[in-house]
Protein backbone atom coordinates (compact mmCIF):
# COMPACT_ATOMS: atom_id res chain seq x y z
CA UNK A 1 0.00 0.00 0.00
CA UNK A 2 1.70 3.06 -0.77
CA UNK A 3 1.13 6.41 0.76
CA UNK A 4 -1.92 7.48 -0.91
CA UNK A 5 -3.79 3.95 -0.10
CA UNK A 6 -7.68 4.58 0.82
CA UNK A 7 -6.59 3.79 4.07
CA UNK A 8 -5.45 6.65 4.28
CA UNK A 9 -7.82 8.61 2.80
CA UNK A 10 -10.39 11.84 3.92
CA UNK A 11 -13.87 10.42 2.64
CA UNK A 12 -16.31 13.01 1.21
CA UNK A 13 -19.14 12.36 -0.44
CA UNK A 14 -17.73 14.61 -3.10
CA UNK A 15 -14.52 16.53 -4.69
CA UNK A 16 -14.04 19.38 -6.62
CA UNK A 17 -10.95 20.09 -8.33
CA UNK A 18 -10.14 23.92 -9.80
CA UNK A 19 -11.31 26.54 -7.77
CA UNK A 20 -12.16 29.03 -11.48
CA UNK A 21 -15.52 30.11 -12.77
CA UNK A 22 -17.01 26.22 -13.09
CA UNK A 23 -15.32 24.88 -9.87
CA UNK A 24 -16.75 27.78 -8.04
CA UNK A 25 -20.43 27.40 -9.37
CA UNK A 26 -20.19 23.82 -9.23
CA UNK A 27 -19.40 24.07 -5.55
CA UNK A 28 -21.70 27.01 -5.37
CA UNK A 29 -24.97 24.87 -6.78
CA UNK A 30 -23.78 21.96 -3.86
CA UNK A 31 -24.04 23.83 -1.07
CA UNK A 32 -27.58 24.38 -2.25
CA UNK A 33 -28.30 21.14 -3.06
CA UNK A 34 -27.88 20.32 0.89
CA UNK A 35 -24.18 19.72 0.63
CA UNK A 36 -22.46 21.35 3.23
CA UNK A 37 -18.43 22.26 2.98
CA UNK A 38 -15.83 20.17 4.56
CA UNK A 39 -18.45 17.74 5.60
CA UNK A 40 -19.73 16.57 2.56
CA UNK A 41 -17.36 18.24 -0.14
CA UNK A 42 -13.86 19.77 -0.56
CA UNK A 43 -12.67 22.32 -3.14
CA UNK A 44 -9.07 21.79 -4.26
CA UNK A 45 -6.69 24.60 -5.97
CA UNK A 46 -3.73 23.70 -6.96
CA UNK A 47 -3.27 28.02 -7.58
CA UNK A 48 -1.73 30.13 -4.76
CA UNK A 49 -4.94 32.09 -4.51
CA UNK A 50 -8.65 32.77 -5.75
CA UNK A 51 -8.59 34.40 -9.27
CA UNK A 52 -8.61 31.03 -11.77
CA UNK A 53 -6.56 31.17 -14.74
CA UNK A 54 -7.45 34.55 -14.56
CA UNK A 55 -4.89 35.62 -11.55
CA UNK A 56 -1.78 34.75 -14.16
CA UNK A 57 -3.09 37.03 -17.18
CA UNK A 58 -1.28 40.09 -18.00
CA UNK A 59 -1.49 43.40 -16.37
CA UNK A 60 -2.13 44.86 -19.65
CA UNK A 61 -5.31 43.05 -20.08
CA UNK A 62 -7.58 46.01 -18.07
CA UNK A 63 -10.87 44.71 -17.01
CA UNK A 64 -12.68 46.66 -19.61
CA UNK A 65 -11.01 44.86 -22.31
CA UNK A 66 -12.62 41.50 -20.62
CA UNK A 67 -14.96 40.13 -23.69
CA UNK A 68 -18.10 38.05 -21.96
CA UNK A 69 -17.03 37.92 -18.19
CA UNK A 70 -20.29 36.36 -16.67
CA UNK A 71 -20.81 37.12 -12.87
CA UNK A 72 -20.72 33.44 -10.69
CA UNK A 73 -23.94 32.71 -9.30
CA UNK A 74 -25.81 34.12 -6.49
CA UNK A 75 -23.26 37.02 -6.68
CA UNK A 76 -22.98 39.75 -9.29
CA UNK A 77 -19.19 41.59 -10.06
CA UNK A 78 -20.38 45.34 -9.73
CA UNK A 79 -18.70 48.64 -9.62
CA UNK A 80 -15.27 47.17 -11.07
CA UNK A 81 -12.82 50.06 -12.22
CA UNK A 82 -12.44 49.39 -15.85
CA UNK A 83 -8.79 50.71 -16.38
CA UNK A 84 -7.72 47.87 -13.48
CA UNK A 85 -6.39 44.63 -14.27
CA UNK A 86 -8.99 41.73 -15.05
CA UNK A 87 -6.25 39.79 -12.71
CA UNK A 88 -6.89 42.00 -9.52
CA UNK A 89 -11.14 42.75 -10.49
CA UNK A 90 -11.65 39.14 -11.04
CA UNK A 91 -8.79 37.65 -8.41
CA UNK A 92 -10.76 39.90 -5.53
CA UNK A 93 -13.68 39.10 -7.08
CA UNK A 94 -13.79 35.41 -6.48
CA UNK A 95 -12.01 35.45 -3.25
CA UNK A 96 -15.19 37.92 -1.83
CA UNK A 97 -17.24 34.75 -3.20
CA UNK A 98 -15.55 31.98 -1.55
CA UNK A 99 -16.01 33.62 1.70
CA UNK A 100 -19.14 34.68 1.37
CA UNK A 101 -20.52 31.44 0.51
CA UNK A 102 -17.99 29.95 3.09
CA UNK A 103 -16.35 27.64 0.10
CA UNK A 104 -13.10 26.81 2.35
CA UNK A 105 -11.42 26.59 -0.61
CA UNK A 106 -8.05 24.26 -0.20
CA UNK A 107 -4.88 25.68 -1.71
CA UNK A 108 -2.14 24.87 -3.08
CA UNK A 109 -2.95 21.86 -3.42
CA UNK A 110 -2.08 19.38 -6.88
CA UNK A 111 -4.05 16.61 -7.59
CA UNK A 112 -1.45 14.27 -9.04
CA UNK A 113 -3.92 11.32 -9.96
CA UNK A 114 -7.54 10.27 -9.52
CA UNK A 115 -7.97 6.37 -9.70
CA UNK A 116 -10.55 3.54 -8.87
CA UNK A 117 -10.39 3.23 -5.24
CA UNK A 118 -12.27 0.62 -2.94
CA UNK A 119 -15.96 0.35 -1.81
CA UNK A 120 -16.77 2.27 -5.05
CA UNK A 121 -15.12 5.13 -3.96
CA UNK A 122 -12.54 7.45 -6.37
CA UNK A 123 -9.50 8.00 -4.97
CA UNK A 124 -7.82 10.96 -5.40
CA UNK A 125 -3.86 11.38 -4.90
CA UNK A 126 -2.89 15.20 -3.56
CA UNK A 127 0.01 17.01 -2.81
CA UNK A 128 -1.91 17.84 1.09
CA UNK A 129 -2.90 13.48 1.22
CA UNK A 130 -5.58 11.36 -0.42
CA UNK A 131 -9.58 11.63 -0.34
CA UNK A 132 -12.16 9.04 -1.38
CA UNK A 133 -15.40 10.32 -2.74
CA UNK A 134 -18.34 8.90 -4.10
CA UNK A 135 -18.19 11.69 -7.26
CA UNK A 136 -16.03 13.92 -8.61
CA UNK A 137 -16.44 17.26 -10.08
CA UNK A 138 -13.84 17.95 -12.81
CA UNK A 139 -12.82 21.53 -13.41
CA UNK A 140 -9.22 22.44 -14.06
CA UNK A 141 -9.81 24.12 -16.99
CA UNK A 142 -6.64 24.74 -19.83
CA UNK A 143 -4.18 27.36 -18.67
CA UNK A 144 -2.08 24.68 -17.31
CA UNK A 145 -1.52 22.96 -20.43
CA UNK A 146 -0.48 25.34 -22.81
CA UNK A 147 -0.11 24.46 -26.82
CA UNK A 148 3.07 24.51 -28.32
CA UNK A 149 3.32 23.45 -32.12
CA UNK A 150 5.83 22.03 -33.60
CA UNK A 151 7.83 23.18 -36.79
CA UNK A 152 11.16 22.47 -38.38
CA UNK A 153 13.96 23.99 -37.20
CA UNK A 154 12.21 25.51 -33.79
CA UNK A 155 15.46 24.83 -32.02
CA UNK A 156 17.46 26.52 -34.00
CA UNK A 157 15.82 29.88 -33.20
CA UNK A 158 18.32 32.13 -31.86
CA UNK A 159 15.84 34.88 -30.18
CA UNK A 160 13.09 34.23 -27.95
CA UNK A 161 9.96 31.94 -27.99
CA UNK A 162 7.66 32.45 -25.71
CA UNK A 163 3.57 31.49 -24.98
CA UNK A 164 0.51 33.66 -24.11
CA UNK A 165 0.48 32.02 -20.88
CA UNK A 166 3.70 33.68 -20.17
CA UNK A 167 2.88 36.68 -22.26
CA UNK A 168 4.44 39.50 -19.87
CA UNK A 169 2.85 42.69 -21.21
CA UNK A 170 3.70 45.23 -24.23
CA UNK A 171 6.91 46.55 -23.01
CA UNK A 172 8.98 43.41 -23.42
CA UNK A 173 9.07 43.97 -26.86
CA UNK A 174 9.68 47.29 -27.53
CA UNK A 175 12.33 47.92 -30.37
CA UNK A 176 12.01 43.84 -30.81
CA UNK A 177 10.27 42.74 -34.46
CA UNK A 178 7.71 40.28 -33.01
CA UNK A 179 5.98 36.85 -35.18
CA UNK A 180 2.58 36.44 -33.42
CA UNK A 181 1.67 32.88 -33.90
CA UNK A 182 -2.32 32.47 -33.77
CA UNK A 183 -5.88 33.48 -35.22
CA UNK A 184 -7.35 34.04 -31.75
CA UNK A 185 -8.42 36.78 -29.64
CA UNK A 186 -5.18 36.24 -27.36
CA UNK A 187 -3.42 36.82 -31.12
CA UNK A 188 -5.04 39.46 -32.14
CA UNK A 189 -5.06 41.16 -28.48
CA UNK A 190 -1.18 40.71 -28.40
CA UNK A 191 -0.69 42.20 -31.64
CA UNK A 192 -2.51 45.53 -31.13
CA UNK A 193 -0.95 45.84 -27.64
CA UNK A 194 2.67 45.42 -29.47
CA UNK A 195 2.35 46.98 -32.50
CA UNK A 196 2.95 50.45 -31.09
CA UNK A 197 5.96 49.41 -29.27
CA UNK A 198 7.84 47.03 -31.29
CA UNK A 199 10.04 47.57 -34.24
CA UNK A 200 7.63 45.43 -36.50
CA UNK A 201 5.16 42.94 -35.94
CA UNK A 202 4.16 39.86 -38.51
CA UNK A 203 0.96 37.93 -37.60
CA UNK A 204 0.22 34.16 -39.10
CA UNK A 205 -1.95 31.88 -38.65
CA UNK A 206 -3.29 28.32 -40.21
CA UNK A 207 -5.95 29.13 -41.20
CA UNK A 208 -7.54 32.89 -42.75
CA UNK A 209 -9.22 34.23 -39.96
CA UNK A 210 -13.06 34.41 -40.00
CA UNK A 211 -14.10 38.02 -38.52
CA UNK A 212 -17.84 38.68 -37.20
CA UNK A 213 -19.94 41.47 -38.11
CA UNK A 214 -23.03 42.49 -35.84
CA UNK A 215 -24.46 41.44 -32.65
CA UNK A 216 -24.17 38.40 -31.29
CA UNK A 217 -27.01 36.91 -30.03
CA UNK A 218 -28.27 34.11 -27.93
CA UNK A 219 -29.32 32.33 -31.85
CA UNK A 220 -25.88 32.65 -32.42
CA UNK A 221 -24.09 31.65 -29.12
CA UNK A 222 -26.12 28.36 -28.92
CA UNK A 223 -25.24 27.39 -32.56
CA UNK A 224 -21.61 27.73 -31.97
CA UNK A 225 -21.64 26.18 -28.60
CA UNK A 226 -23.93 22.99 -30.18
CA UNK A 227 -20.94 22.57 -32.79
CA UNK A 228 -18.09 22.36 -29.86
CA UNK A 229 -20.71 19.51 -28.23
CA UNK A 230 -20.71 17.68 -30.80
CA UNK A 231 -17.25 16.63 -30.94
CA UNK A 232 -17.36 16.56 -27.03
CA UNK A 233 -20.37 13.59 -27.64
CA UNK A 234 -18.25 11.96 -30.04
CA UNK A 235 -15.20 11.40 -27.58
CA UNK A 236 -12.96 13.85 -29.55
CA UNK A 237 -10.75 16.85 -28.04
CA UNK A 238 -12.85 19.72 -27.57
CA UNK A 239 -12.16 23.06 -29.81
CA UNK A 240 -12.72 26.40 -28.60
CA UNK A 241 -16.21 28.21 -28.82
CA UNK A 242 -14.38 31.08 -30.64
CA UNK A 243 -13.13 28.45 -33.23
CA UNK A 244 -16.46 28.68 -34.22
CA UNK A 245 -17.69 32.26 -33.67
CA UNK A 246 -15.28 34.10 -35.35
CA UNK A 247 -13.31 37.18 -34.24
CA UNK A 248 -15.89 40.15 -33.76
CA UNK A 249 -14.98 43.36 -35.25
CA UNK A 250 -14.94 46.54 -32.80
CA UNK A 251 -13.51 49.83 -33.72
CA UNK A 252 -10.09 48.81 -32.59
CA UNK A 253 -10.16 45.58 -34.29
CA UNK A 254 -11.40 47.95 -37.65
CA UNK A 255 -8.46 50.25 -37.21
CA UNK A 256 -6.15 47.36 -36.62
CA UNK A 257 -7.12 46.03 -39.91
CA UNK A 258 -6.98 49.65 -41.47
CA UNK A 259 -3.45 50.20 -40.44
CA UNK A 260 -2.12 46.65 -41.59
CA UNK A 261 -1.60 45.01 -37.56
CA UNK A 262 -3.98 42.64 -38.69
CA UNK A 263 -2.37 41.40 -42.26
CA UNK A 264 -2.42 37.77 -41.89
CA UNK A 265 0.04 35.38 -43.15
CA UNK A 266 -0.30 32.15 -44.09
CA UNK A 267 1.49 29.08 -41.35
CA UNK A 268 5.21 29.38 -42.04
CA UNK A 269 6.59 25.91 -42.84
CA UNK A 270 9.95 25.79 -40.79
CA UNK A 271 11.65 28.43 -38.31
CA UNK A 272 15.22 29.48 -39.12
CA UNK A 273 18.33 31.09 -36.82
CA UNK A 274 16.89 34.49 -37.95
CA UNK A 275 12.89 33.94 -38.31
CA UNK A 276 10.60 32.02 -40.16
CA UNK A 277 10.75 30.64 -43.69
CA UNK A 278 7.35 29.53 -46.36
CA UNK A 279 8.62 27.22 -49.14
CA UNK A 280 7.93 29.54 -51.70
CA UNK A 281 11.42 31.40 -50.68
CA UNK A 282 9.94 33.88 -48.32
CA UNK A 283 11.47 34.87 -45.43
CA UNK A 284 10.95 36.86 -42.37
CA UNK A 285 13.49 38.05 -39.72
CA UNK A 286 12.21 38.06 -36.13
CA UNK A 287 13.70 38.81 -32.21
CA UNK A 288 10.90 36.89 -30.54
CA UNK A 289 8.24 34.53 -31.32
CA UNK A 290 4.79 34.49 -29.57
CA UNK A 291 2.97 31.83 -29.82
CA UNK A 292 -1.07 32.76 -29.46
CA UNK A 293 -1.72 29.04 -29.89
CA UNK A 294 -4.22 27.75 -27.00
CA UNK A 295 -4.01 25.61 -24.71
CA UNK A 296 -5.65 21.84 -23.71
CA UNK A 297 -7.73 20.38 -21.34
CA UNK A 298 -5.85 19.88 -18.28
CA UNK A 299 -6.93 16.59 -17.58
CA UNK A 300 -3.84 14.00 -17.29
CA UNK A 301 -4.37 13.39 -13.87
CA UNK A 302 -7.34 11.56 -14.53
CA UNK A 303 -5.51 9.48 -17.04
CA UNK A 304 -5.80 6.36 -14.63
CA UNK A 305 -9.75 5.71 -14.73
CA UNK A 306 -9.42 5.00 -18.31
CA UNK A 307 -11.86 7.37 -19.81
CA UNK A 308 -10.55 8.72 -23.06
CA UNK A 309 -11.98 7.41 -26.13
CA UNK A 310 -9.97 6.17 -28.71
CA UNK A 311 -10.56 9.63 -30.93
CA UNK A 312 -8.14 11.25 -27.37
CA UNK A 313 -11.07 12.98 -26.02
CA UNK A 314 -13.76 12.23 -23.08
CA UNK A 315 -16.98 11.52 -24.40
CA UNK A 316 -19.31 13.45 -21.95
CA UNK A 317 -23.33 14.12 -21.89
CA UNK A 318 -24.39 16.83 -20.31
CA UNK A 319 -21.19 17.24 -17.82
CA UNK A 320 -20.82 13.36 -17.11
CA UNK A 321 -17.79 10.96 -18.42
CA UNK A 322 -19.97 8.26 -20.70
CA UNK A 323 -17.39 5.62 -19.06
CA UNK A 324 -17.99 6.93 -15.35
CA UNK A 325 -21.02 8.37 -14.06
CA UNK A 326 -19.35 9.65 -10.79
CA UNK A 327 -17.30 11.79 -12.98
CA UNK A 328 -18.39 15.15 -14.06
CA UNK A 329 -16.49 17.87 -16.62
CA UNK A 330 -17.36 21.52 -16.44
CA UNK A 331 -15.91 23.99 -17.79
CA UNK A 332 -14.72 21.37 -20.58
CA UNK A 333 -15.62 21.57 -24.28
CA UNK A 334 -18.95 24.10 -24.34
CA UNK A 335 -18.61 25.06 -21.24
CA UNK A 336 -15.51 26.59 -21.37
CA UNK A 337 -16.92 30.30 -21.61
CA UNK A 338 -17.70 31.57 -18.66
CA UNK A 339 -21.66 31.60 -18.94
CA UNK A 340 -21.09 27.99 -19.90
CA UNK A 341 -19.81 27.04 -16.76
CA UNK A 342 -21.69 28.62 -14.61
CA UNK A 343 -24.86 26.11 -15.93
CA UNK A 344 -22.28 23.25 -15.94
CA UNK A 345 -21.41 23.81 -12.08
CA UNK A 346 -25.16 23.96 -11.44
CA UNK A 347 -26.01 20.62 -14.04
CA UNK A 348 -22.99 19.31 -12.60
CA UNK A 349 -24.69 19.48 -8.85
CA UNK A 350 -28.08 18.40 -9.97
CA UNK A 351 -26.79 15.05 -11.48
CA UNK A 352 -24.60 14.16 -8.50
CA UNK A 353 -27.29 14.93 -5.95
CA UNK A 354 -29.55 12.49 -7.61
CA UNK A 355 -26.97 10.23 -8.41
CA UNK A 356 -25.93 9.80 -4.78
CA UNK A 357 -29.43 10.16 -3.84
CA UNK A 358 -30.24 6.59 -5.97
CA UNK A 359 -26.74 5.08 -5.31
CA UNK A 360 -26.19 3.22 -2.11
CA UNK A 361 -23.52 4.77 -0.17
CA UNK A 362 -20.52 2.71 -0.13
CA UNK A 363 -18.92 1.47 3.10
CA UNK A 364 -15.69 3.33 3.40
CA UNK A 365 -11.96 1.52 4.37
CA UNK A 366 -11.01 1.65 7.44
Amino acid sequence: MNDFGVHTARDVDVVVIGAGQAGLSAAYHLRRSGFEPERDFVVLDHAPRPGGAWQFRWASLTYGKVHGMHALPGKELVGADPARPSSEVIGDYFADYEETFGLRVHRPVDVTAVREGEGGRLLMETSEGAYAARALVNATGTWDRPFWPRYPGQETFRGRQLHTAGYPGPEAFAGQRVIVVGGGASGTQHLMEIADRAAATTWVTRREPVWREGPFGEVQGRAAVALVEERVRQGLPPQSVVSVTGLPLNDAVRAARASGVLDRLPMFDRITPTGVAWDDGRTVDADVILWATGFRAAIDHLAPLRLREPGGGIQVEGTRAVRDPRVHLVGYGPSASTIGANRAGRAAATEIRDLLRNSPRPVAAR
